[in-house]
């Protein structure tokens, strides 16, 4: 299946990639999961590696590589066994800087997407809201134009960089009266007065900083809007597919890494005389789990694909996400009960993959949503289009 989508470049970027974050990343992910702060240092080491620019312009800085591999920078951010660490990375990558790529002028592009690839600058991306959760059309944080500015009052929460990251990219109502067609998106400086922001203390993802963030008569320039007036949540549609597909390929990866962290114990482990891997009832539970695994992970290669082509895919990245986080997260469960004992223990890596796992049903949009939102494409044959 592999070589249906990867090239033999891709098989050389995914080597090289996975001896970087073995050699610079994992001897500090225990340190970081403790501290909940990311050194600096890494930052930059991923930008002068051209991490960071993977799917971007050459202009400012990046590779403009396929979607593909995006997709390898992904499983094997997956595989160093931090989710907060990876979320941290590629809501940089892939939240921040896509809504700056795509709707920032060249001015912005220059003064925030050109640093943020070569690892100078961190930004984060804030959309959702204390009282909203997953009901964008229901913010509250509002942009009101005086004269060559904008004054920002609201919050956001669930943010992640949102406490250490440089930037904000920030949906805020700039005509309240018109709902999901009043919002517009914005660039914000973290040192802009009236930001502050608080840290969350949460279950997984622990090295990430995931913060609330409030907005205090903020005031910035209107040369700070990104892309039209009003447009905002158009904008923040189109780019939703790529993050339901992005937490759909984490779902299956890190699966996959847990599948093979407990194969290689039971290979190891005995009981009554035999390898445990030996057991029927055990092998069968194998056998589910890697099914399932493989399933998943070639419908995300497909949407892959087809994104990659251009497609609109929101129905099948929201497929993704709803079932490859389910998949994950039950198969994880079963990965832990592998190891027996073990598995609950922290010392082992299935304790933290566990709680790590959880995020992905609600992160991004909850299945609870996804699920209606499937359900009105399939029975009331809603059309969700492309923002123009």
């Amino acid at each position: 299946m592999q070589h249906m989508y990867f090239t033999e470049e891709h098989d050389l970027f995914r080597e090289s990639l996975r001896d970087f974050l073995q050699k610079e990343v994992v001897p500090h992910v225990d340190k970081w999961e403790e501290s909940g702060t990311i050194d600096r240092f890494i930052w930059k080491k991923f930008g002068e590696m051209g991490y960071f620019g993977i799917p971007y312009p050459e202009e400012y800085g990046g590779m403009d590589l396929d979607l593909f591999y995006t997709i390898i920078f992904l499983e094997e951010l997956q595989r160093i066994n931090s989710g907060g660490f990876a979320a941290a990375m590629w809501a940089h990558v892939y939240l921040a800087m896509t809504h700056i790529n795509a709707e920032g002028d060249d001015r912005i592009k220059s003064e925030y997407l050109a640093p943020s690839i070569s690892g100078d600058k961190i930004g984060c991306l804030c959309i959702t809201e204390p009282f909203g959760g997953s009901d964008v059309a229901g913010m509250r944080t509002t942009a009101v134009k005086d004269n060559d500015h904008y004054v920002i009052n609201g919050s956001k929460t669930f943010i992640t960089n949102g406490v250490y990251s440089d930037y904000l990219v920030v949906a805020a109502k700039t005509n309240p009266e018109q709902g999901n067609k009043g919002i517009s998106i914005f660039v914000i400086d973290r040192d802009t007065p009236g930001v502050s922001a608080t840290k969350l203390n949460k279950l997984g993802w622990r090295a990430s900083d995931t913060g609330e963030i409030a907005f205090d008569n903020v005031k910035i320039p209107v040369a700070n809007l990104m892309g039209e007036e009003n447009k905002g949540f158009s904008y923040i549609m189109q780019h939703f597919a790529l993050e339901r597909l992005i937490m759909g390929v984490n779902a299956h990866a890190r699966a996959e890494y847990a599948l093979e962290y407990a194969l290689q114990y039971m290979s190891e482990r005995e009981a009554f005389g035999k390898k445990i891997n030996e057991f029927q009832a055990l092998r069968h539970t194998v056998a589910e789990i890697a099914s399932e695994i493989e399933m998943c992970k070639e419908f995300n290669y497909s949407i892959t694909k087809r994104l990659d082509q251009g497609l609109y895919v929101v129905k099948e990245a929201s497929m993704s996400k709803l079932l490859s986080t389910k998949m994950a997260d039950e198969a994880i469960y079963k990965c832990l009960q592998l190891l027996g004992g073990y598995g609950y223990m922290e010392d082992y890596p299935l304790a933290r993959m566990f709680r790590d796992s959880r995020l992905g049903p609600i992160g991004g949009g909850t299945s609870e949503i996804l699920k209606e939102i499937i359900a009105k494409m399939i029975i009331d044959k809603k059309e969700y289009k492309p923002a123009t």
